[in-house]
């Protein structure tokens, strides 16, 4: 009966541990269950996202605001439309700006929202009209070149 009562003992332990592992792994993926009734949505369109994805955080002076929920393709402006859920507790003004940030040199990329000074806020649906697209590294990489190429060649 002693070995029972251990072998159970185990048992709950392993599933604690198991629940656990788990609830970090959904916590650290950034799939934990979000609660869209406190939220709005916004639209926001880039001539380039870069490497961005659904569930990136959107942030304001390093706050997160909110995150990406859609990522789609217009093919009549052939821009990337993205719809921006944004917590209800954070009102922006109409003027604000999005722009496609990268933490970190070669982190993960992030929308970030500028506030403008206009009176009127954002509301469900609305469209962020001011957009800076992601900085590709390739493109910056292949203009450093081209750059320098450009310096060296006889005139």
């Amino acid at each position: 009966m002693n070995k029972t009562i251990l072998d159970l003992w185990v048992g709950l332990f392993v599933i604690t541990g198991i629940a656990a592992l788990l609830f970090l792994a959904l916590k650290v993926g950034s799939m934990s269950a979000v609660n869209t009734s406190n939220s709005y949505e916004v639209v926001a369109r880039f001539d380039n996202i870069g490497g961005l994805k659904p569930r990136a955080p959107v942030k304001s002076a390093g706050v997160v605001v909110g995150r990406v929920a859609d990522i789609s393709f217009d093919n009549e402006s052939f821009e990337a439309a993205v719809t921006l859920r944004l917590d209800k507790r954070y009102a922006f003004p109409k003027d604000t700006s999005a722009a496609i940030m990268t933490s970190g040199l070669l982190g993960e990329q992030y929308i970030g929202l500028e506030a403008g000074g206009d009176s009127q806020v954002l509301k469900d649906q609305d469209r962020i009209t001011l957009t800076q697209s992601a900085v590709v590294l390739e493109n910056l990489i292949g203009q450093f070149i081209y750059g320098k190429a450009q310096e060296g060649a006889p005139q």
